[in-house]
């Protein structure tokens, strides 16, 4: 495979990082604006999440005084902010794996838990709107926290939406890279011999060297008639 060809988002053989380009990488803007969304929601809900009412001591959620739904923000946001720096780091290691088998297992991974943390965050918008919705007294709660934890899960399920795409991209260019490269033209049967071979010629020994004759031997000379030396004896 060629040094130059590009396999799951990132050249095969001879890359090395650069972090001016893995900055600006559409993939890394969006991995980090996740990673700030997830702190502001988990943060949000940590610090300004429980309240307590006048009537009794114990701290309760502020959505409709349901602990369940404040458990699920903080569980979901602390897992995408650790999820988005391990792909970030695995995002910056990619370019230095040369081999191809574990970068499909980098990416699929990536693929995998970017679609799922998408659906997991329209689940926590549309169960904090509904909570917040239900919730009548709202004496002593810091609205602005709430607004803020329900706006930015909005904004994680579109900035993990684009996760998945890039994620969904790359490991495509990945698949068709690989069984481009590696895809054998199918034998051709009707042709006595492959299209590169050349059958070789060989030289034409007819006609090379002067025709040379020689007597046959053992063959008599005749004296021609009348020059014979032969006299007949006299009596």
């Amino acid at each position: 495979m060629e040094s130059g060809s590009v396999v799951y988002g990132a050249s095969l053989a001879g890359a090395g990082f650069d972090l001016i380009k893995f900055i600006k990488q559409p993939q890394t803007i969006t991995r980090f604006l996740s990673w700030v969304f997830s702190i502001v929601v988990f943060a949000s809900i940590t610090a300004e999440g429980y309240v307590n009412s006048s009537n009794e001591q114990q701290v309760r959620c502020v959505f409709n005084r349901n602990d369940g739904a404040c458990h699920y923000g903080v569980g979901i946001g602390v897992i995408a902010f650790l999820a988005c720096v391990a792909f970030l780091l695995a995002d910056a290691y990619l370019p230095l794996m040369s081999n191809a088998q574990e970068r499909k297992y980098v990416v699929m991974a990536d693929v995998a838990f970017s679609g799922s943390w998408t659906f997991l965050w329209f689940v926590c918008f549309c169960l904090m709107s509904d909570q917040w919705s239900k919730t009548l007294d709202i004496r002593g709660i810091p609205t602005d926290a709430v607004h803020a934890v329900i706006a930015f899960s909005f904004f994680s399920i579109a900035s993990w939406g684009v996760l998945t795409y890039f994620a969904l991209v790359r490991f495509r260019q990945g698949v068709e890279d690989v069984m481009q490269n590696h895809a054998e033209p199918p034998p051709n049967y009707t042709s006595p011999y492959p299209s590169t071979y050349t059958p070789p010629t060989y030289p034409s020994f007819q006609n090379t060297r002067p025709e040379i004759y020689q007597q046959p031997p053992f063959v008599p000379n005749p004296d021609p008639v009348g020059q014979s030396s032969y006299q007949l004896p006299t009596y």
